[in-house]
């Protein structure tokens, strides 16, 4: 009995029972007393440095206290594209710059959070990769601080391929389409030209193309004051930035978008019920700026 014990101790500490292990959404690195500008800089020469590509950037709300970092990598790019399922929503991933008080804290959406519920059953068919990625990342971002102290609530590793927020709510296998086009380079052109007009209050903040597979994503600002980012993000927690932008997918001749009752509540998951219905509006006002860009 005692060798079975030790036995179930080795295996769970060498990360074979991962399922009883829980993972945050986010990753906290440091809080510095330097400007956004600064910090933003120093954060794109340690991603170039560590052979990460950057996508885009932006100020969610348009707010000056708040930025985004979006990156990628090569490796990992390859591999979740090939995903047929949405995989491709985790080839994106973000640095957040929250400033409170005249501090501002560094923080990443956290790897094996995000692949395991965006993969959910493929995620361990690539787990090599993936591990590489999250440790080159942290390595990456040393520069910056040392903290890499999990924030934003916390979820099981089994629970997180099919998490939903609350019963009768969506799942990740519960997509809205936003629309069917003629072709994939048509869906490409309309959503493209839509964003270049602004249409729906939008703003293109990156794009990830892949022709091969016939696959996109959109990585989209809300800048509609009274239904976007400006209204949402401080009632739910602005801390929680880097989950932003959201995203529209097209594959083959389909567009589609992660609910919104189960992607804010993905990357919030500890917000209350009763915050939760500050904002119900929500998930309809995102999926109805999202249809005018693929319209």
């Amino acid at each position: 009995m005692k060798k079975l014990f030790l036995l179930y101790i080795t295996l769970f500490f060498s990360g074979q029972f991962t399922f009883a292990q829980e993972f945050a959404p986010y990753i906290k690195v440091s809080d510095i007393n330097e400007s956004i500008e600064t910090i933003s800089n120093k954060i794109n020469t340690s991603l170039n440095n560590g052979g990460f590509t950057i996508l885009g950037n932006y100020m969610p709300a348009n707010n000056a206290n708040l930025k985004v970092i979006v990156f990628t990598r090569n490796d990992l790019k390859e591999k979740v594209v090939k995903v047929t399922d949405r995989g491709a929503l985790a080839a994106a991933f973000k640095i957040g710059l929250y400033k409170n008080k005249g501090t501002v804290t560094v923080s990443y959406t956290n790897p094996e959070y995000i692949l395991r519920a965006y993969l959910r059953d493929n995620y361990i068919n690539f787990a090599d990769t993936f591990e590489k990625f999250n440790k080159d990342l942290k390595t990456a971002l040393t520069g910056l601080g040392n903290d890499f102290k999990p924030f934003g609530g916390s979820i099981k590793a089994d629970k997180l391929k099919k998490y939903h927020y609350k019963i009768m709510m969506p799942y990740f296998s519960d997509p809205i389409t936003l629309n069917e086009f003629t072709s994939f380079e048509k869906g490409i052109k309309t959503i493209e030209n839509n964003l270049k007009q602004k249409t729906g209050k939008t703003t293109l903040v990156y794009k990830i193309v892949d022709p091969n597979n016939n696959v996109a994503v959109f990585g989209i600002g809300l800048e509609d004051e009274e239904e976007g980012e400006a209204h949402f993000l401080p009632k739910i927690g602005e801390a929680h930035v880097a989950a932003l932008p959201y995203e529209i997918i097209l594959q083959n001749k389909k567009a589609t978008m992660l609910h919104g009752k189960y992607r804010i509540a993905l990357h919030w998951p500890d917000l209350t019920m009763g915050t939760f219905m500050k904002i119900m509006s929500t998930p309809g006002d995102i999926e109805d700026a999202l249809k005018q860009v693929c319209k």
